[in-house]
């Protein structure tokens, strides 16, 4: 399996080349929307690009719930009328340490957690991919 440093360069330059970002600006902890200017079909662009890069596979529209997953937890734990309710922030700022825990609260819309992303989620996000591309065996 590929080591950390070499999964985060191949993320920043399909960053780089989705975005038109400087590579000196791909930093682990840049937000793709505030600091690197992303906009929302850039995501699918990004995630397009790292599936071709790692031959994997990364969840399109049930991306928030792939950050929410807990064991032995249901939606209604984690989500209340779209937003997060106190558990599911708590299980959010784990699933996503790189983010500032401060931006993620009780009442947080699930919509806006891909406002949230740094370069970091997209290396976890392809770690993630990849550990499960070789528990099955592919």
């Amino acid at each position: 399996m590929m080591d950390e440093k070499e999964i985060f360069e191949k993320v920043k330059k399909s960053i780089v080349d989705a975005l038109g970002s400087d590579e000196k600006d791909v930093r682990p902890e840049a937000l793709l929307f505030d600091d690197l200017g992303a906009e929302s079909l850039d995501l699918l662009d990004i995630i397009f690009r790292l599936e071709k890069a790692f031959t994997i596979k990364l969840p399109r529209t049930s991306i928030q719930k792939k950050f929410l997953a807990a064991e032995g937890l249901t939606e209604k734990d984690m989500i209340v009328d779209g937003a997060l309710t106190a558990l599911g922030a708590e299980k959010l700022r784990e699933k996503m340490p790189e983010v500032d825990r401060e931006r993620i609260h009780e009442g947080f819309h699930v919509d806006d957690i891909p406002l949230l992303f740094t370069v970091q989620t997209f290396v976890t996000m392809v770690k993630w991919a990849l550990a499960e591309k070789e528990m099955a065996g592919a």
